[in-house]
């Protein structure tokens, strides 16, 4: 079955700008959704979804961006827009992965994002100290940390060399 990558990037992204709209109007069925075996497919879109909405607001504000490298005075725009791309990135790779869990190269590029976002909020925290750890720093660290280890237990079942 051909999957309509266009129909469920727009389902994500509408879900996010207008849910009441988009739950009058969606088109989405549980066949847009990734088929792959197992939640770890499903689990890589929605981590992608919620890194599309971390895109969007890191476009529009600081806010959220200071709330988590809350040791600086100040979030430049430029940091977080800089922030945004890399996000935007990393849920781009993560939604391919997620409809082609067997391809060895995008699942590969998936779980070494993941050691990144660890090693960069493990670092903001312990080595420059840009951040503590409360709320804001603690949920991407364990989202982060759980994919990874998810992703590196279930190597060999998902990933056939």
């Amino acid at each position: 079955m051909a999957i309509n990558y266009d129909a469920v990037l727009a389902c994500l992204l509408f879900s996010f700008i207008a849910p009441t709209a988009y739950a009058k109007l969606t088109a989405c069925t549980a066949a847009d959704l990734p088929q792959g075996p197992g939640i770890l497919p499903k689990w890589l879109l929605l981590v992608s979804a919620m890194a599309i909405f971390n895109t969007v607001q890191n476009f529009t504000t600081t806010k959220l961006t200071h709330r988590l490298y809350n040791r600086l005075p100040i979030v430049a725009p430029v940091q977080a827009r800089t922030f945004a791309v890399w996000t935007l990135m990393s849920a781009v790779v993560r939604f391919y992965t997620a409809y082609d869990i067997h391809n060895k190269t995008l699942y590969d590029m998936s779980l070494l994002s993941f050691l990144i976002v660890f090693g960069h909020f493990t670092s903001e925290i312990f080595v420059f100290r840009t951040a503590k750890l409360n709320g804001p720093v603690i949920s991407p660290l364990i989202v982060g940390t759980t994919s990874l280890v998810w992703m590196i237990t279930q190597y060999d079942f998902y990933v056939k060399a």
